[in-house]
């Protein structure tokens, strides 16, 4: 077998393919596109998904690619398998309608045994075949694949629900059964298997069926082949490692986490080894992660990347290192990476400083959480109880970030077991909360045969003209290809047109088509791509419309003027953006409507007033500057080379097309624009807020509508200046915050009576406390504003030391403050605020908590705290 690198293996598998006449796709980022049904780009075909339901036509139907991916369904796997990974990358070659059993079966073969590539000894190779699917069982025979290594497996069969289908197969490596971790005679142990000593390598799907909502499978108009090759199981074979973990991909991870742990080493088996192949994997996951532009958070794919910190955090705790030291680990993963992903070293800094902040953040957590399972397991202890709640075990996991097996290993220390099938019955609630979140979305759409058949040419005129005569090429209603309409809606593609198909978040042009006579025959209501390119026109069709009549196509041209003006903002945006606040910032989508502009982007943290002042400013600067607006078609290696900026996630062609604003800015777009930066006149941020994990959104106007919308603000000063009687609007500052010290001198003096009633309401209280059991009991009801001056009493009969017991209640607007203290005698008794407030609180009609010596509750019921009273009487009573 040859020596190969992972990065050689990469190389070579995306040569091999590029031979057979593949275009080599790059690879795209980890967070999905326009795509809500993934968290996570989480296979090579997940970025493909548009060519295989139809919805574009590729350029060239053979792709090849090496995808980054992230799964997280079974993270708790990780480490403690040779496999389970929460990063990897998925070499894929894929057929979209073109090649398919025939062609790809000895390619995969050629590619894993000729001399020329892997060079695997064919002794050694097992593949798995659908029990139907005779064709791809004979091709392999064929191929020279003996009968003996060929099994026929029930599970062969790819399906995700409605949307391509069909039978695969899937080659498996013998590593020996020195690696295996059953017996040889196991029933598990064959190609196929729950084993280790047969490594799967390669899945070849042969995406044949159409799986419809009824249930049926029917044949699809493109046969398509979609398959998948973990790069880091093929790395493992080459490389002869027990694991993926001694990999070139994972070693070097290791080693240098080596170096900060407290004397630990890796390859001793037992707890290390697993802690040091969480933090390998996870090093990756997050750097990768982080790199494309996702950060930690509560929500969505931010609270997986502050899951997986955490982890790390609390397995490098295991290996004796106290402080941050994930961060410490980018570098190395961009050394290793940094022959296909050289973008991991460009933005290391960032990338650290990100990690870096979440393992500070978490280091307090940590604490905390550790402080509450040990209360806990003391608590049980205390109660003769030896089962930690499973809600408990979620709690620490949700809010603390701790791995239930972590839970687990502390209560075991302890002699204490954890509810598993409690926590697991939460955890699934959330499964579900996240599901419903989704919503219901397909993962990959049927194909639409009518749209896909449709190759007539169409150009797009509307980079100059906003009206142009155009035969009608294809007529579509119902689904089906049609000769005439008269009414109802219709898809239209023409030989030629200006009306602007929706695209990178501008929307599309409205506008009329109107007969010879001048008679309008049809509104334009949208524009969208067809599969192979052209613009699909959907219209209210007003009149007959005949195929391969000629028409005049009209844009609406006011709303195409403005949605021009705010695309070009967008783009001004974009770039005072990276000026203000880093060149980590960049664009996450972004939608230009003809009244307003809504501009997404990637920032670590909120953006201060200040700095969205400065933003707005250098826009308006650029507008007032006058800059020529200029478009140009051009080589991507040139436009790359003027330093054109590409939008993030975006893939682009061999010629793109290129906006340039004066010296500001330069970005490949496919949009429409004015030809002067001054036809903006104004641009005007109307708000901003943070819309998820590390995403912040900017809205805007420009032209009329910043005047419109700086005009209204004005009205309202004025009207503002009216009420508080002053002459001008200069003055209101002024007048507000002469008016906010009056405020708080009247707040300072109703605070002062406040004090004073809860006095003389308090006079002597303190002097009667009455028996109750072993105790003493001062229990009243009080006529004083709330719950702060409650707890200003309590303060006094600590100081007091007047009773063992505390019991105060006060009702206000028909709501209750009930407050409860325990002096310390009467804690190392056994009594204990909190417990006590929560057996009372239900008479008031509320609930509360707190600590031992002082807990506090709030109700609705003011006709209950008598009854409240009494019961805290009886409680201590029986004690």
């Amino acid at each position: 077998m040859k020596k190969l690198s992972s990065g050689e293996i990469r190389q070579m598998f995306l040569d091999f393919f590029k031979s057979k006449g593949h275009s080599v796709e790059p690879s795209a980022s980890l967070i999905p596109v326009d795509d809500p049904t993934l968290l996570w780009i989480n296979s090579g075909v997940a970025t493909l998904k548009k060519y295989f339901d139809g919805t574009v036509i590729p350029k060239n139907p053979r792709i090849t690619n090496a995808q980054k991916s992230i799964r997280t369904n079974d993270i708790e796997n990780v480490g403690k398998t040779a496999r389970h990974l929460t990063f990897f990358e998925m070499l894929g070659n894929f057929s979209v309608g073109d090649y398919f059993k025939k062609e790809v079966i000895p390619w995969a073969w050629e590619f894993l045994t000729s001399d020329k590539w892997l060079g695997l000894d064919k002794d050694k190779l097992y593949v798995t075949v659908y029990p139907k699917d005779k064709d791809a069982k004979e091709l392999w025979e064929k191929t020279g694949v003996p009968a003996s290594h060929i099994y026929e497996v029930e599970d062969n069969f790819w399906d995700i629900g409605e949307g391509p289908s069909g039978p695969d197969t899937e080659i498996f490596y013998d590593r020996g059964q020195s690696f295996n971790n059953l017996p040889e005679d196991d029933p598990e142990s064959y190609p196929g298997g729950e084993n280790e000593r047969y490594e799967e390598i390669w899945n070849i799907v042969f995406s044949q069926y159409n799986h419809l909502p009824d249930g049926r499978y029917v044949d699809q108009p493109h046969k398509n082949i979609d398959t998948g090759m973990g790069l880091e199981r093929l790395v493992s074979v080459i490389q002869g490692t027990k694991t993926n973990f001694e990999t070139d991909l994972f070693l070097p991870i290791i080693k240098a986490t080596e170096k900060l742990s407290a004397g630990k080493t890796y390859g001793n088996g037992g707890r290390d080894d697993v802690a040091f192949k969480i933090i390998a994997d996870h090093a990756r996951t997050v750097t990768f992660a982080i790199g494309d532009g996702a950060l930690p958070s509560n929500e969505g794919r931010g609270y997986v990347l502050r899951r997986l910190i955490r982890r790390a955090a609390v397995n490098g705790r295991r290996l004796g290192i106290k402080d941050a030291f994930l961060y410490k680990l980018v570098p190395v993963v961009g050394d290793i990476m940094e022959s296909y992903y050289p973008e991991i070293n460009r933005n290391k800094a960032f990338i650290q400083k990100v990690i870096r902040s979440e393992e500070d953040r978490f280091a307090e957590t940590l604490d905390a959480g550790l402080s509450l399972l040990n209360q806990t397991i003391a608590d049980l202890k205390a109660n003769n109880e030896t089962v930690v709640p499973g809600a408990t075990a979620f709690k620490l996991f949700d809010t603390f970030g701790f791995p239930v097996e972590l839970t687990k290993e502390i209560a075991e220390d302890q002699g204490i077991d954890v509810d598993m099938k409690g926590y697991e019955k939460n955890m699934e609630a959330q499964r579900t909360r996240a599901r419903a979140a989704r919503g219901d979305a397909q993962s990959m759409g049927s194909q639409d045969k009518t749209l896909m058949a449709i190759k007539t040419p169409s150009k797009f005129t509307g980079w100059t003209d906003l009206q142009d005569d155009a035969k009608l090429t294809d007529l579509i209603q119902d689904d089906q290809e049609q000769d005439r309409v008269t009414g109802g809606v219709a898809q239209l593609i023409f030989d030629q047109t200006p009306f602007y198909a929706e695209m990178g978040g501008q929307v599309a042009d409205h506008g009329e088509i109107v007969d010879g006579t001048g008679a309008v025959v049809a509104k334009v209501t949208d524009v969208q791509h067809a599969p192979n390119g052209q613009n699909l026109h959907t219209v209210e069709v007003e009149n007959t419309l005949k195929k391969g009549e000629t028409y005049t196509l009209k844009v609406d041209v006011e709303r195409r003027k403005k949605v021009s003006m705010n695309h070009t903002a967008t783009h001004l945006l974009d770039q005072a953006l990276r000026q203000v606040l880093g060149e980590h910032t960049h664009q996450a989508g972004s939608l230009v409507e003809p009244t307003y502009l809504r501009f997404d982007f990637t920032n670590f943290g909120q953006v201060t007033e200040a700095q969205l002042r400065e933003v707005e400013t250098v826009v308006n600067q650029q507008i007032w500057r006058q800059l020529p607006i200029t478009w140009k078609e051009m080589p991507i290696g040139e436009a790359k080379k003027q330093g054109a900026i590409a939008m993030f996630g975006d893939k682009y062609g061999e010629t793109v097309r290129v906006v340039t604003i004066g010296d500001f800015n330069r970005e490949f777009d496919g949009g429409t624009h004015p030809t002067n930066t001054a036809a903006l006149g104004l641009f005007k941020i109307t708000g901003e807020s943070g819309i998820g994990a590390g995403i912040r959104r900017i809205e805007a106007v420009t032209s009329k509508e910043a005047y419109d919308y700086l005009t209204k603000q004005q009205d309202e000063l004025a009207q503002t200046a009216r009420t508080l009687k002053i002459d001008h609007v200069d003055g209101v500052p002024a007048k507000v915050e002469s008016l906010q010290q009056e405020l708080k001198a009247s707040q300072k003096t109703v605070e002062g009576l406040q004090a004073k009633l809860a006095n003389e309401a308090a006079a002597g209280i303190f002097d009667d406390a009455e028996k109750a059991g072993q105790f003493t009991l001062i229990a009243k009801q009080l006529k004083v504003a709330g719950m702060k001056e409650l707890r200003d009493l309590a303060d006094q009969w600590r100081d007091k030391d007047a009773s063992d017991v505390l019991v105060l209640a006060t009702a206000n607007g028909g709501k209750v403050s009930l407050l409860v203290g325990a002096s310390k005698a009467a804690i190392a008794k056994g009594v204990k605020a909190g417990d006590l407030i929560k057996a009372i609180a239900p008479a008031i009609g509320g609930g509360g908590g707190g600590r031992p010596d002082m807990a506090q509750a709030g109700g609705k019921k003011p006709e209950g705290i008598p009854s409240a009273l009494k019961q805290a009487q009886e409680a201590l009573a029986a004690k």
